[in-house]
């Protein structure tokens, strides 16, 4: 029986478990929840997942959220290849570390960016806050650099000489605000050559459809037509990157 992932592409995590199901051929029933209509919020979303957050999955009786739990959950129920997660105990844990690591050094600052440049102004009506953009952005250089000059210089991907899950979610999450004009890659040629390696690694036809709807911005079909949920929406962003 097909595991359903609750999923919108146009989040980064949701984009990791996508594209990680689609490479190991996991057998899954893709479940669309457009976000900017609200639906994670509607009753029957969170009857999967209370939180109201994708993605999410559902493997019969048994609910899952958390893109990682939900990665580590695939990888193990159905076996996947070792590199994704690997059983040598030093292995595993670098790529934990790294899953620990990420959450605050690389997702939330560039989910940030991606927010001020692209969304907010679009709800808003208003121009992008340059001033705003550039304080954001300096938070998630440091990490850059990071990824750039120290973990890069002694490997080929980011926890071990494999592509892991830590490249995946890495690349899906830097790949958010680099659609919207803020190439993270430009001045970072090491992160740039392990972009051109996972994307191989991958597939780059799964990479370009998993961030298809991302890259081509927004279709004006998904946004919520209600005045009252669009000042909401721009409240919520506003006080998030403040």
């Amino acid at each position: 029986m097909a595991v359903e992932l609750f999923l919108d592409l146009y989040s980064p995590p949701c984009r990791a478990v996508y594209i990680f199901a689609r490479k190991n051929g996991i057998p899954f029933e893709l479940r669309p929840v457009v976000l900017t209509l609200g639906e994670h919020l509607k009753p029957e979303f969170l009857k999967v997942n209370p939180l109201g957050k994708v993605p999410a999955l559902r493997d019969g009786d048994f609910l899952l959220a958390e893109s990682v739990a939900i990665l580590l959950y695939l990888s193990r129920k159905f076996q996947t290849a070792a590199h994704w997660y690997p059983t040598e105990p030093q292995a595993c844990a670098r790529v934990d570390e790294y899953l620990a690591w990420q959450h605050t050094a690389i997702q939330q600052p560039a989910a940030n960016v991606f927010l001020c440049k692209c969304l907010l102004p679009y709800f808003s009506g208003q121009p992008v806050d340059a001033a705003k953009l550039e304080r954001l952005m300096g938070k998630l250089t440091p990490s850059l650099q990071h990824l750039d000059r120290v973990v890069l210089m002694a490997k080929p991907f980011l926890a071990t000489e494999q592509i892991s899950l830590a490249d995946l979610i890495t690349l899906v999450d830097l790949m958010q605000p680099t659609a919207v004009g803020c190439d993270l890659f430009r001045d970072w040629p090491r992160l740039a050559a392990w972009r051109a390696r996972v994307e191989a690694a991958l597939g780059p036809e799964l990479v370009q459809e998993a961030h298809k709807r991302v890259l081509q911005l927004r279709d004006p079909q998904d946004a919520p037509r209600d005045p009252q949920v669009v000042q909401q929406l721009v409240k919520r962003l506003q006080e998030r990157l403040r």
